[in-house]
């Protein structure tokens, strides 16, 4: 099976890949008042996914590790309100070269500010991208920490966000950036 563990390393996206056995998964419930529950999939080599989810039955919590105590806490910071460059590990599978190349210009955007589909596919070298920057988008699937709530329109409108709009305005409120 290949693997793609991307880290960030000095701003940047890197990617290691190879033919090794997947990592086991290890399921977190996190809650914030702000978009409700997110359960998080975590293997030993990064933070695989991020999904909103309905309140679970049953919160499932596998054993501690490095990598959800980070995330948990770097959750907290940003839930919280402070500007917050995510530094966990991330273990991505797959994505397309032009999807990861707009993945790591969106890690690019600071906190507070936002960039519209047009200026991320400008960014990346297709100009004509727009459309393809939203579809690369609504493949992130680790959101948050690859801030896809941060594009919007090019009139400022906010777009779309694959677990609903209303938390894309929740987040960039939280960030202070008025929608």
């Amino acid at each position: 099976m290949r693997l793609c563990v991307m880290e960030y390393i000095d701003g940047k996206i890197h990617e290691r890949t190879g033919s090794i056995a997947r990592s086991h998964a290890h399921i977190h419930h996190y809650f914030s008042r702000l978009v409700g529950w997110l359960e998080l999939t975590v293997t030993d080599r990064g933070v695989r996914a991020i999904s909103y989810v309905a309140e679970p039955k049953s919160p499932r919590t596998a054993k501690e590790q490095p990598v959800v105590s980070q995330l948990i806490e770097e959750l907290d910071r940003y839930f919280n309100g402070e500007p917050v460059t995510f530094s966990v590990r991330l273990d991505l599978d797959g994505g397309t070269h032009f999807q990861r190349r707009v993945w790591e210009e969106l890690t690019r955007i600071p906190y507070g500010e936002t960039r519209s589909y047009a200026e991320v596919a400008g960014a990346v070298g297709t100009p004509q991208g727009a459309r393809a920057v939203g579809s690369a988008n609504k493949s992130n699937s680790v959101p948050i920490l690859i801030p896809c709530h941060r594009v919007i329109k090019a009139d400022g409108g906010l777009g779309g966000y694959d677990s609903g709009v209303h938390i894309k305005k929740r987040l960039l409120e939280l960030e202070g950036v008025r929608v």
